[in-house]
């Protein structure tokens, strides 16, 4: 692997029972040591816990590796067969949700994005993969709405009221856009003349994103649950910052502080104004802005606790932290950090919490992914039960076309279906995930 991991922004779910073929180099030298999973009879593998009539607490709902591996090739090929002929994938107008035809909508930056990290989490390069010459003209799709776009938009795109911008905002297009440059830029065999195209497309939406950040934080132009595209766009500014690309620091900072503001850790109240009441989308948010911080709070005790600063039993909190050198403010952001993530993790896991309106829109899945990805990037093995929880969710809810659909809001089949993938295959990227949070 090369020395700056391949990293997977978005999504991020991990499956470790999933055995697809991976281009990360030494991935066959190091195997994924798959765990034994407990299963659970019929009754808790239906669609009874998804929709909340029956609580799927401790229900590992699996029917083994073999179901997951099919089920993400059903994906998959829907997905492929999705594809339009300009490269792209489209999620629909708004105004026209009931349309499941992928190929009766218009194509969108926010969409293909997506669609193309499932791609390369699901195995896929630029060169290798069964579906490399599928990303490529994916690749060359976003390249281009970026290089085209004139300088004074907003947007990296004319289209407006497309369910992605009404649902998690107006500036999506350029955050998902980003977040899959990322994904390219880490990538062994992107030769230099691709490279250099991706980093300077990268750099023009990371510039669009800091230019509508508002005071507090958030993203301008929020769509019904706006808090999302808040939390997607500091993933996208922090995973630009690891790739080296320049990145406003302040805007970064900004934006965790605003997204933990939603969640009180001490009281648990849930600030949902900019996430359409619904706590599921605000408290995601607050959990993935505060894993890398929380984790590195986590490793300074650690490393203290490994050369006998502080003793074992010492607490994570403020005190402790001055105590091994930290200076009062940091101590005290860290402390924040780290409270945070361990109340809203929990938070995001509660029963009540997931069932939301009892069925899932896009919304809902963007979500379930943000705090799998959160749990990995704080380091410890407490993902794999939320894995189990959620794949159980959404593995049987699968159409017999392959895709995934939602039922509210972003119904669109296709933005729908490649989230999905994208936590049906977190396992792939546990390596990477980490590297962040420890950058």
């Amino acid at each position: 692997m090369n020395a700056k991991m391949k990293f997977l922004v978005l999504g991020v779910a991990t499956c470790t029972l999933l055995t697809l073929t991976i281009s990360f180099k030494n991935h066959d030298k190091n195997p994924i040591d798959h765990d034994h999973i407990e299963y659970c009879g019929t009754k808790g593998c239906t669609f009874k816990t998804l929709f909340g009539e029956e609580s799927s607490t401790g229900h590992y709902i699996y029917k083994g590796p073999e179901e997951v591996k099919e089920s993400l090739q059903g994906g998959l090929e829907y997905l492929v067969s999705a594809q339009q002929k300009d490269g792209g994938w489209g999620a629909g107008s708004h105004a026209y949700q009931n349309v499941m035809d992928a190929h009766a909508v218009s194509t969108d930056p926010a969409t293909t994005a997506t669609v193309g990290m499932a791609l390369i989490r699901t195995g896929n390069t630029l060169k290798k993969g069964l579906y490399s010459e599928q990303l490529q003209l994916a690749t060359e799709y976003l390249l281009n709405a970026v290089e085209t776009t004139p300088e004074n938009r907003a947007k990296i795109t004319n289209q407006e009221n497309t369910q992605i911008q009404v649902k998690l905002g107006v500036n999506i297009d350029a955050v998902m856009t980003a977040q899959f440059f990322n994904n390219l830029l880490n990538m062994d065999d992107l030769d230099n003349k691709t490279e250099k195209r991706v980093r300077e497309a990268l750099s023009i939406c990371v510039k669009k994103i800091e230019n509508t950040q508002n005071s507090d934080g958030s993203i301008n132009g929020d769509g019904w649950a706006g808090v999302l595209q808040s939390s997607l766009a500091s993933q996208a500014l922090e995973a630009a910052e690891f790739n080296d690309i320049e990145v406003d620091m302040d805007a970064v900072e900004r934006s965790r502080e605003y997204q933990q503001s939603n969640y009180d850790a001490a009281s648990g109240r849930v600030n949902t104004d900019r996430g359409a009441g619904i706590v599921l989308y605000s408290v995601s948010g607050s959990v993935r802005a505060s894993a890398k911080e929380a984790r590195r709070a986590k490793k300074l005790l650690d490393d203290a606790v490994a050369d006998g600063t502080i003793s074992e039993n010492a607490p994570v909190n403020q005190e402790t932290l001055e105590e091994i050198g930290i200076s009062r403010d940091e101590a005290a952001k860290l402390t924040t950090s780290y409270n945070v993530y361990k109340s809203a993790k929990d938070k995001a896991q509660e029963e009540d919490v997931l069932n939301g309106f009892g069925n899932n829109g896009g919304e809902e899945f963007v979500s379930f992914l943000q705090t799998g990805e959160s749990m990995v990037i704080a380091g410890g093995e407490d993902w794999k039960e939320w894995y189990d929880n959620t794949a159980g969710r959404i593995l049987h809810i699968q159409n017999e076309n392959g895709s995934w659909n939602g039922h509210h809001c972003i119904t669109s089949p296709v933005f729908c279906t490649a989230t999905c993938l994208l936590i049906l295959s977190i396992d792939q990227d546990i390596e990477n995930l980490r590297a962040l949070g420890d950058s």
